[in-house]
């Protein structure tokens, strides 16, 4: 039963499509994970405070147990100062902070012993390099994946947001067309496979980073968050908080890229990109790739 060359290609296009429709599946939270609540930065420390208090409403309210994860910082001590005061001021009553500032750090026992006893664990801004640099393969990484699995919530602002998926967005230029390599990216802390993470995005104009990172890796969704806004994910399920929107970028299913033929800063072509606006209140469905309950 030999085919022909062209539907031997026809039936590879297919088996690809499947490939990716099974790829995309994947994105959703399985039922044995806890939550995640993804901050584009510079949300509000001072008045509501709707982003922290929902990360903090997800990790158990009063009776929550926080762990501030300061490791993106260069300044440790004044930022776990800040959110320490912070989520007390907002009722919480156990709240540490965990500074790895180096690779040894994140083998020592009391790190290990917080995040063991920790009901939400909260990534500060930063630099992200220095998170994977300092945690990636460490006991405490093990750690944090395994209280996950257990079902505890997992935030991030700035820094803290572009670590979550497998490959995250190190740096790269602002307010520029989409282009080949404008962008570097390199492995994440993977809470959030499937997906690429940026963030500060309608306000440093990150759209086209965010389009370039999506050609140029084997993921098809990517999420730009405004500052002042969050992603909170449980399951399936993605719901919006905050002042600005999220930008939600699909391209499973491009007609056409010219990613295979460029040179190092020619522009992109991407043809048919799926677009969503979504502002506070929104949901999205990741395994359906479609807004939820609307309005």
């Amino acid at each position: 039963d030999t085919m022909t060359a062209h539907e031997a290609q026809g039936s590879a296009v297919m088996a690809s499509q499947e490939d990716a429709a099974g790829a995309q599946e994947s994105v959703a939270l399985p039922e044995t994970h806890g939550q995640l609540v993804i901050i584009g930065g510079a949300e509000d420390k001072e008045g509501d405070c709707t982003i922290l208090r929902e990360f903090v409403r997800r990790s158990g309210g009063l009776q929550a147990r926080i762990v501030v994860m300061t490791v993106a910082t260069g300044l440790p001590g004044e930022v776990g100062e800040t959110y320490l005061n912070l989520f007390e001021r907002l009722g919480v009553e156990s709240v540490e902070v965990v500074d790895t500032a180096r690779r040894e750090n994140a083998d020592e026992p009391r790190g290990l012993e917080l995040i063991q006893q920790a009901t939400g664990v909260f990534f500060t801004g930063g630099n992200q390099a220095r998170i994977t640099e300092c945690l990636k393969d460490t006991q405490l990484d093990a750690m944090l994946h395994k209280r996950f699995a257990d079902g505890i919530v997992i935030a991030g602002t700035s820094a803290g947001a572009a670590m979550m998926p497998d490959m995250m967005i190190v740096e790269g230029e602002s307010e520029t067309n989409p282009r080949m390599e404008v962008v570097s990216m390199d492995r994440g802390m993977g809470f959030l496979p499937g997906v690429i993470i940026d963030q500060h995005f309608a306000q440093r104009g990150r759209l086209g980073r965010l389009l370039s990172a999506l050609a140029q890796q084997p993921v098809n969704l990517g999420f730009g968050i405004d500052e002042n806004t969050a992603i909170a994910i449980n399951g399936k399920e993605l719901e919006v908080i905050g002042a600005g929107a999220i930008t939600i970028v699909d391209v499973a299913n491009l007609t056409h890229s010219n990613v295979e033929a460029l040179l190092r800063d020619e522009p992109l072509a991407l043809c048919n990109a799926t677009l969503h606006i979504l502002p506070h209140g929104y949901k999205f469905d990741l395994e359906t790739r479609l807004p939820m309950d609307l309005p």
